[in-house]
């Protein structure tokens, strides 16, 4: 036997407030902060480091030239009769090849919720990262990092090493330490 049952206004209000609460999550979930997608691009190696790989196009190089159709033609006088004819001829050449890049990166573990904000962070002092530090890895994030590293650096969205330090987020290196003590 089915029985009807009626709920106040504010009750139904307060379940449908309860409901749309659950079914969105507050705070980012504890634990690595890195899309899958980065996740899949990275490598373990055997020495316990991760690796990324980044693919650096070849640079081509567009070429004109002036071919010789026809050479001049000279009188028994050395006067031009007819003058000589060109075509241009316009070519692309490789100037430098495609290359496979591989660069130290953090490993999955080390993208806290706490270390991707102050990633942010320290793009948003750049001028490269305009958002809220919301410690979550997302597409605006990568895209400031591949800006970063652009100059000097692989063209991803995967934080190398080498960009990580130079953004003072992660130790030095024992060599960067020595070069700036002095010491070789």
């Amino acid at each position: 036997m089915l029985r009807h049952v009626s709920l106040p206004i504010g009750a139904i209000a307060g379940l449908s407030l309860m409901a749309a609460c659950a079914a969105q999550p507050a705070v980012p979930p504890a634990g690595p902060q890195v899309p899958s997608l980065i996740v899949a691009e990275i490598e373990f190696g055997a020495n316990g480091r991760c690796y990324g790989r980044d693919i650096s196009p070849a640079v081509l190089e567009t070429v004109t030239a002036q071919v010789l159709e026809s050479p001049a033609i000279t009188g028994p006088d050395g006067a031009v009769v007819a003058p000589a004819t060109f075509r241009s001829e316009i070519r692309q050449q490789i100037v430098r090849e495609r290359q496979e890049v591989v660069f130290e990166t953090l490993c999955p573990p080390d993208y806290t919720a706490e270390f991707v904000a102050t990633l942010q962070r320290a793009l948003a002092a750049r001028g490269l990262f305009d958002g809220a530090a919301t410690g979550v890895m997302d597409m605006r994030t990568g895209r400031a990092v591949q800006a970063f590293q652009r100059d000097g650096g692989p063209d991803s969205p995967l934080l190398s090493i080498d960009a990580a330090r130079r953004l003072g987020i992660v130790t030095l290196s024992d060599d960067q330490l020595a070069a700036m003590s002095g010491a070789t």
